[in-house]
């Protein structure tokens, strides 16, 4: 497996699939055409589909200024659901093309080319693998991934861990209607200032919880800086609970940044054995990976041992299972924003259920992950981001009245 390093990927909203990646082979390929005096850009599949909500073409003109931007809405049989392919000319010549995918979590991959970006650090390829290395060398999970990431973690966690922090308190800070044609307001600094009559403690940390995850996801509906955990679109899962626990709880940062590591590790072993992408999978693939790494580090930050943080993070991913990717006008808005601050809230619940049965689970972490990627391969096409089908397809024919539905 890769370094856990490159699992969080700091960068503009509002989707790593559809604009860190792009964003990423767009400056590759221009550094390997320096001669081209102009470039097109083809995107397939999801891209077609939901890359002018998404603003794919901004991303990709962020580092190819004036590119000519092609959506390819008819041709089927892709290698991937995020292709895109790269062309470039001087004068009317052709110099050079690459097919390029994007795979999930601002990664990408070209095609004939050994192009990795990500270092192979570790011989285990899933976490059954992990757990005997841990036990095998008498590690905690945290000491298992310090030794074999050896010197650069800490402060590779650190900047990630700032860069989520601020996410939140801009978040919290703004107010205003989010772009793309929704109308959708910020709510987050309304969660967190507005406190219910005679409200209890457990209402006042949901609450809270809610507001720091709709804080990070409508700084990445802004198209704002947000980190990849695993993806853009569900980036305000982890940071909400991990910031609750820091400001609310008072954990310290050192611990918090072991609990960030746990939670990289997880989702390396989803993208390793399935995949983070949502035009992949579905949404189970991108908040179900999310809610599994949350709850993988919350239960690591309590001091939880390596069985009970497996056993979090399989509950949180299972009861992720079939969850569809259709976000309506293909915005990483509606049900994007509200479905980090549910999903961050179930990440608890998951540790909770761990804390006490895990001696009794029948299901590994592993057989989940494989489950959800055999999920997410039988989805159909209109579930897996392409905003053909539910929310997508309901909402495009207009709101049920109030009363009606």
């Amino acid at each position: 497996m890769k370094t856990i390093k490159s699992v969080y990927k700091i960068g503009n909203g509002p989707s790593s699939s559809h604009t860190v990646g792009p964003y990423r082979a767009a400056r590759w390929f221009g550094a390997q055409a320096p001669d081209a005096d102009r470039f097109r850009v083809t995107l397939y599949g999801s891209l077609a589909f939901t890359g002018e909500g998404h603003g794919t073409g901004k991303a990709i003109r962020t580092a190819l200024p004036e590119a000519e931007i092609v959506f390819d809405r008819e041709s089927r049989e892709l290698p991937h659901p995020n292709t895109m392919c790269f062309e470039a000319f001087r004068g009317e010549q052709r110099i050079r093309s690459d097919r390029i995918f994007s795979v999930g979590g601002g990664s990408i991959r070209v095609e004939g080319l050994h192009f990795d970006e990500e270092r192979e650090i570790y011989p285990q390829k899933d976490f059954t693998e992990i757990l005997n290395a841990c036990r095998a060398l008498n590690l905690t999970l945290v000491e298992f991934i310090n030794h074999m990431e050896g010197e650069g973690l800490r402060g590779a966690m650190r900047t990630v861990w700032h860069a989520m922090e601020d996410s939140v308190r801009r978040g919290l800070a703004a107010e205003g209607v989010l772009p793309g044609g929704l109308g959708v307001a910020r709510k987050a600094k309304l969660l967190f200032e507005t406190r219910c009559y005679n409200e209890s403690a457990d209402v006042t940390m949901n609450r809270l919880i809610a507001a720091y995850a709709y804080a990070v996801s409508e700084e990445n509906a802004d198209e704002h800086i947000v980190v990849t955990a695993p993806t853009c679109g569900s980036c305000g899962v982890l940071p909400a609970v991990m910031y609750h626990m820091r400001h609310d709880r008072g954990f310290p940062e050192e611990e918090i940044l072991d609990a960030l590591a746990v939670a990289a590790m997880i989702g390396n072993v989803i993208r390793t054995n399935a995949s983070i992408s949502g035009a992949e999978c579905g949404c189970q693939a991108e908040i179900g990976s999310a809610c599994s790494m949350t709850a993988g580090a919350l239960a690591s930050l309590w001091g939880l041992n390596i069985d009970q943080i497996e056993y979090a993070a399989e509950i949180a991913m299972e009861h992720n299972l079939g969850l569809t990717c259709d976000p309506v006008k293909g915005l990483v808005q509606i049900p994007c924003i509200e479905r980090n601050a549910v999903a961050a809230m179930r990440a608890i619940s998951s540790v909770n259920l761990s804390r006490f049965l895990y001696t009794t689970r029948k299901i590994s972490f592993d057989e989940v992950i494989a489950t959800m990627y055999r999920t997410g391969k039988d989805m159909d096409e209109k579930y897996r981001e392409t905003s053909h089908g539910g929310l997508a397809q309901l909402y495009a024919a207009g709101p049920t009245p109030f009363g009606q539905g």
